[in-house]
């Protein structure tokens, strides 16, 4: 696997971990919103492009994987979001216009899985909104 190819995983490991972010914002990850992550990956996010892991497993998958093993962590919503946000400013090119619209689709679609957007929820995909931007 050489650079380019690890880099793309990490965007995949990163915002897997932002959609955990949203998803744990109010401290409370519930099974709507990994289902929605599940149903998005299929739909929308495996098609987007054609990269594998070292296992030649669809780099998307790696969406569910880091958010399911945050979830079991519990680690701290800020925290992981911190971490995507400070990957980002480090790969700004690997967040086309078209990453960019799907990771806010699917964020906001996390964030109304249950009961709809809370205010935990609202601040970070704020925050997130106004990330990507630049």
């Amino acid at each position: 696997m050489d650079l380019s190819e690890k880099l793309q995983l990490s965007f995949y490991q990163k915002t897997g971990e932002l959609f955990y972010a949203i998803a744990a914002a109010d401290k409370v990850v519930r099974k709507q919103e990994y289902e929605t992550l599940k149903t998005l990956v299929q739909k929308e996010w495996k098609p987007l492009d054609t990269y594998k892991d070292e296992f030649g497993v669809d780099a998307s998958y790696q969406l569910e994987i880091v958010f399911d093993w945050l979830d079991f962590e519990s680690l701290d919503a800020e925290i992981c979001y911190e971490s995507f946000k400070a990957f980002y400013k480090e790969h700004p090119s690997l967040f086309t216009s078209k990453r960019k619209h799907l990771i806010l689709k699917t964020a906001h679609a996390i964030a109304n899985s249950f009961a709809g957007k809370n205010k935990s929820e609202l601040q970070l995909l704020g925050k997130l909104q106004i990330l990507l931007k630049h």
